[in-house]
């Protein structure tokens, strides 16, 4: 009788299930129906989007190849133009790659101050990729190293100095160079000895420090080279 009364219960429950979603379907239907169909409208729309940045991207690849191009025939004025149209219009990543090499440009043709500004912009524009703005950062350090004051080039790269960041080795030897140049032996110092104290620094870098420590201990510069 149990089993009876237990079967019984459940076909009303079934019973009951059932004409609930019903009436959910007629009350909701027509609102589950639009919803799929923004769903489905907007997955084809995202889609296409996808394979229309892709399309641009690879055209816009297309057109810095060509700057490039133009640059290895020596033909400057017209890769410089080139370059400008994909600053402006172009897609992907391609605009700021081609900020980079029209800075690039300028510091070849040796007009140093307007490389440093190109590129300080690059860095300082919080659009760009990281790792971008830091070595756009860099390249502004380098040219300031022999055009710039000491505190150009730590604006440009001493953030970038700490532990931790991979571009490190790099800031601390523009620094100590800068220091140098500027006969800030003392500090020059501190970021050569930063370089060869530090267990992850590339042979190079570290050779590079090293040498500058011992050529200052040498001439009397600074009493200990670390």
């Amino acid at each position: 009788m149990a089993n009876q009364d237990d079967s019984f219960i459940r076909e009303v429950n079934e019973e009951l299930r059932s004409d609930r979603m019903k009436d959910a379907w007629r009350r909701f239907g027509r609102y589950l129906i639009a919803l799929a169909v923004l769903l489905v409208v907007g997955t084809a729309g995202w889609r296409g989007y996808e394979y229309w940045q892709a399309r641009e991207a690879a055209q816009s690849g297309d057109v810095f190849l060509t700057a490039l191009n133009q640059i290895d025939a020596g033909n400057l004025d017209a890769a410089e133009e080139t370059l400008a149209q994909l600053e402006a219009e172009g897609h992907g990543s391609y605009p700021v790659l081609a900020e980079l090499r029209s800075a690039t440009l300028l510091s070849e043709a040796g007009d140093t101050a307007a490389a440093v500004s190109a590129f300080s912009s690059i860095g300082k524009d919080r659009s760009v990729p990281e790792a971008i703005r830091d070595a756009a950062k860099l390249r502004a350090g380098w040219l300031l190293v022999d055009t710039g004051t000491y505190a150009q080039v730590s604006a440009e790269v001493e953030t970038l100095a700490n532990d931790g960041n991979p571009f490190r080795f790099s800031a601390r030897e523009i620094l100590g160079l800068s220091a140098y140049g500027h006969q800030d032996y003392d500090r020059a110092q501190e970021w050569f000895e930063e370089i060869a104290n530090d267990p992850e620094a590339p042979r190079n870098a570290l050779n590079r420090a090293q040498i500058l420590l011992e050529v200052m201990a040498a001439d009397g510069e600074i009493q200990d080279a670390g």
